[in-house]
C-alpha cells in the first residue's frame, strides 16, 4: 500500500514538472524519496484519477486499433516505398522493401524488386545477409533498432501497460499533425519513457515520442514516428503512411501498398542462415 501511495505521489509531481526531466534525469530512488516526502491523502486521489484516465485512453486506443484481433496479431507484412532523408531533406528515389514482424522480436526486412538483400533483427541481434553470405550489423544499427523496438506502441501495450509498477500520466490534450489529441506518457519502472498521443475523436495512434541519451555525446535525442491514412485490414487499423523523424528532422517515410497479417509462416523463416543459403542461390 505504501508503495502504491508513492507512485502515485510521482505521477502527481509529474503533472506540474517537464516530462523528460522527470522521465530520465531521476533515478527511481530519489524520485520516491522526493515525492514521500509531499504525499498526502488529496495528491494520491488526483494522481489516481489521472492514472486511471491515461489507462482509459490507452484502452480506448487498443479497441480502435481492432481490440483483441489487435493484440492476438501474430505477424505482419508491410510492403511499401521507403523515402530517406539527409537533415531534412529527402534523397533522390525510393526504395522497395518488405517489413516482416512477429511478436515479440522477430524482424526481417527484405530490400529491392529481387529481395536479394535482407536485415534480420531476432532477439538481440541483428544480421544482414547478402549474395555474399551472413554478416553481424553494424552494433550501432542493431542498438538503433531495438530502441525503437524497445519504445514502439505494441510494446507500451504487451509489455509496459501489464506491469504494475509503470507509471502512466495524462496530459491533456494537444495538436499533433492538425488533429486534436490526447497525450498520455508511459513510465518505465527504468525510468524510461514512451509518449502516445491519440486522435481525440478515432481513438488511432497519432505519434509515439521517447527520448535517449546519445552513447556518443550524451546528449538527449527525441525518436518520434507519425502515422497517418489508416487503413482497415482484416479487422486491424493500419496506418499507411509512416514517418520517422529524429530532434524534429524527418529522416523517413513509408509509404505503404499492401498489408497481410498472421501468415503462415516456415519453422527456418527467421534464420539469416537459410535466408543466405536462398539468397546464394538466385
Amino acid at each position: 500500500m505504501a508503495k502504491a501511495k508513492v507512485l502515485a505521489a510521482m505521477a502527481a509531481l509529474l503533472l506540474t514538472a517537464p516530462l523528460w526531466t522527470c522521465a530520465q534525469d531521476q533515478t527511481p530512488g530519489n524520485a520516491a524519496q522526493g515525492n514521500a516526502t509531499q504525499n498526502n491523502p488529496a495528491q494520491d486521489d488526483a494522481a489516481q484519477k489521472n492514472a486511471d484516465k491515461a489507462r482509459a485512453a490507452l484502452d480506448a486506443m487498443v479497441k480502435a486499433l481492432g481490440g483483441q484481433a489487435w493484440l492476438d496479431m501474430k505477424n505482419q507484412l508491410l510492403q511499401g516505398q521507403i523515402a530517406a532523408f539527409f537533415q531534412g531533406r529527402p534523397d533522390e528515389g525510393t526504395t522497395l522493401v518488405y517489413e516482416y514482424h512477429a511478436w515479440p522480436d522477430d524482424d526481417r526486412i527484405e530490400v529491392t524488386k529481387h529481395r536479394d538483400v535482407h536485415e534480420f533483427f531476432v532477439g538481440r541481434k541483428g544480421w544482414e545477409v547478402t549474395y555474399r553470405g551472413k554478416k553481424a550489423l553494424p552494433q550501432d544499427q542493431v542498438d538503433d533498432y531495438l530502441r525503437r523496438r524497445d519504445h514502439s506502441i505494441e510494446t507500451a501495450v504487451k509489455v509496459w501497460l501489464k506491469n504494475p509498477n509503470t507509471i502512466l500520466v495524462y496530459e491533456g490534450q494537444h495538436l499533433a499533425e492538425r488533429h486534436l489529441a490526447e497525450q498520455v506518457t508511459l513510465i518505465s519502472p527504468e525510468n524510461e519513457g514512451i509518449t502516445i498521443l491519440m486522435d481525440a475523436q478515432t481513438h488511432l495512434p497519432l505519434q509515439r515520442v521517447f527520448q535517449y541519451r546519445d552513447p556518443i555525446y550524451h546528449d538527449k535525442n527525441t525518436d518520434t514516428e507519425e502515422y497517418d491514412n489508416y487503413h482497415l485490414v482484416d479487422g486491424i487499423q493500419t496506418p499507411y503512411a509512416i514517418t520517422r523523424l529524429k530532434n524534429g528532422d524527418t529522416v523517413r517515410q513509408f509509404y505503404i501498398k499492401q498489408v497481410k497479417y498472421n501468415q503462415p509462416l516456415s519453422s527456418d523463416f527467421w534464420d539469416p542462415d537459410e535466408a543466405a543459403h536462398h539468397v546464394a542461390k538466385k
